[in-house]
């Protein structure tokens, strides 16, 4: 049988039978008697993996309360280990940490398959037209939050973020019935549950500390908060655009509809992935935009062109908001808010010539690996341009892991990405912002990092002036369209062939492809994308590059091709009649055509 062309990833690392007994991993120095690394893990995780890599370099063994762990560095590894099947490396067995959170029997407390089925269940609310309501919700939310500022003032940034994500994250998940009564002390308990997850909850989550117990007595208060909302959802009839609705209206395969607890569980969960992003994120980028003007000037030249007719920051602008979304990946690049990431090995997995049994725990952390100088230039810099579209083709794909990787990968990244846009867009245009405190460091209480606090800022009302645009910005596409603008290439460049690869171990289903170019892509009933067309017309090339560009996983790239030879009866343009029957896909899994 003839097979479609395969780039096994996976089985090019898988080993033989010669090689079944790797190498033990090298171990970590300071393990004492009986308790290993415990303490240090305890006292300081995050100089605990630093002073790993710096000693080890890419494999790392520890021995922490009685459980061999192993910490992974680098982009090899990342990919090794989020390629691996769930069968192999699973995620739940570590992550049963967040049932204290999410609930029973929800999430990574569920069987795989049901875990499967409920994160599903929340890609409705990313699909593109809500991500377009979602837009405007933010954008108001901002603009309500900086209304009594005046023209000038200071504040604390790190409380400012939090409070701010708050309301957004509420209102797009919860509803803006739930968001309007919503007080300041939905931001305390909320951040109360945040702040009771911490590495010592790897050891036992049930530990009797004064942070898990807050913890607990937070989820209750939320619990409640959230059940009178869904009853009144209930009881009203009214249908909203936010995940409340979506996850009302899902449904498991068999057909039964979730509970309100768990409704409220996996609003729980959808809060703690977006909001904790979102929050320290918004905060790191706008701190590493005032310490770098020549950046700070780039980023703020280019909302002002993007916003020069109007001055409406709109869903169609974010997308062209480059600038800014290279930003806001740089400074998930130094200060991603996930400093470790875990896998548990269910079974015997390798990685270069290093065996690791069944039952060892494999640490991942963006923290450490997103300053390796051999994974990145200048590493301790802060250059939003490595992310440009040039530069970007010359980064492993595996190299900046702060969303996670592979299957697993954030849910929510587009959404986060599209929340801190809309909140750099709309303070940018209206206010100047410095730094009044010292150089501001992380804090590292909780597994979420974010800056130290106080982190006090001065704002000042910007002037405002007619800017003209830079030579290079992208243009806003035109009001209502779905996709990106088509540009005016020469002849040459339109007339250059291409095909389309996609990764299928990467792609979630969000199906942003085919908002963009549906004569090419098409996501099914499988849950994966396919493709119509796999060397589309170069005059597809533009909307083409767009599903590239948006997709929130990476699941596609563009390939370029020889230039055809003349057009003859033997040799027919293969994207000119049609669409063609073979797919160019990479996949760790065994592939065939269908």
């Amino acid at each position: 049988m003839q097979t479609s062309p395969v780039t096994d990833r996976t089985a090019r690392r898988a080993p033989s039978a010669k090689r079944s007994r790797g190498r033990n991993p090298p171990q970590l120095s300071g393990d004492l008697p009986v308790i290993g690394h415990t303490l240090e893990f305890v006292r300081s995780t995050i100089e605990l993996l630093f002073r790993a890599q710096r000693e080890l370099g890419e494999v790392a063994g520890l021995r922490i309360a009685n459980k061999n762990m192993v910490a992974l560095f680098g982009p090899e590894a990342h990919e090794a280990v989020f390629r691996a099947p769930d069968s192999q490396l699973n995620p739940a067995e570590a992550y049963k940490i967040m049932t204290p959170v999410f609930g029973k029997n929800m999430v990574y407390d569920a069987p795989p398959e049901r875990m499967d089925e409920q994160l599903k269940m929340l890609l409705p609310a990313l699909k593109d037209r809500r991500m377009r309501t979602y837009a405007e919700i933010i954008v108001e939310e901002v603009e309500s939050s900086i209304a009594d500022w005046g023209d000038e003032g200071e504040l604390d940034l790190v409380d400012y973020c939090r409070v701010l994500t708050n309301f957004t994250s509420a209102h797009c998940l919860l509803g803006r019935e739930f968001r309007h009564d919503m007080t300041h002390e939905f931001a305390e308990v909320y951040h109360a549950l945040e702040r009771g997850i911490t590495p010592l909850a790897y050891i036992n989550a049930h530990l009797p500390l004064p942070s898990f117990r807050a913890r607990d007595k937070a989820r209750l208060k939320l619990v409640g908060m959230i059940g009178e909302i869904i009853e009144a959802r209930r009881r009203s009839g009214r249908k909203g655009e936010d995940f409340l609705q979506t996850l009302i209206e899902a449904r498991y395969q068999s057909g039964t509809a979730l509970t309100d607890d768990e409704i409220t569980g996996m609003l729980l969960a959808s809060m703690f992935a977006g909001h904790h992003t979102s929050s320290v994120t918004t905060a790191w980028t706008l701190l590493e935009l005032m310490r770098h003007p020549a950046c700070r000037r780039t980023v703020i030249e280019q909302v002002d062109d993007l916003h020069e007719s109007n001055g409406i920051v709109s869903f169609e602008s974010l997308r062209d908001f480059t600038e800014g979304d290279w930003a806001v990946m740089e400074a998930l690049r130094l200060h991603p808010p996930l400093f470790l990431l875990i896998r548990v090995v269910m079974r015997e997995f390798e990685f270069h010539d290093y065996r690791f049994p069944v039952g060892t725990w494999l640490l991942l952390s963006p923290t450490v690996s997103q300053r390796i100088p051999e994974a990145f230039e200048d590493a301790d810099c802060f250059d939003p341009q490595r992310f440009s579209a040039d530069r970007i083709k010359t980064m492993h794909p595996f190299a900046n892991i702060a969303f996670g990787g592979g299957a697993h990968k954030c849910l929510g990244n587009a959404f986060a990405r599209l929340q801190i846009k809309a909140i750099l867009a709309t303070l940018l245009r209206r206010y100047e912002f410095s730094s009044t405190s010292d150089p501001i460091g992380s804090d590292f209480h909780g597994l979420v990092i974010g800056p130290s606090q106080p982190c006090r800022v001065r704002y000042r009302r910007r002037q405002l002036q007619a800017t003209r645009r830079t030579p290079g910005l992208a243009k806003p596409r035109a009001a209502g369209s779905t996709h990106a603008a088509d540009p005016e290439p020469s002849t040459v460049a339109r007339a250059k062939p291409f095909r389309v690869v996609c990764d299928l171990d990467l792609c979630q289903s969000h199906a942003a492809c085919m908002g963009e170019a549906p004569e090419v892509f098409r996501v099914g009933r499988v849950g994966k994308v396919s493709l119509i067309q796999e060397c589309p017309s170069p005059e597809l090339r533009a909307r083409v590059e767009a599903a590239v560009k948006h997709c929130p996983t990476g699941t596609l790239r563009i390939e370029e091709l020889p230039p055809r030879p003349e057009a003859s009866s033997e040799s027919a343009d293969p994207g000119a009649d049609g669409p063609t029957t073979r797919l160019e896909i990479e996949t760790g899994r065994n592939h065939s055509p269908r």
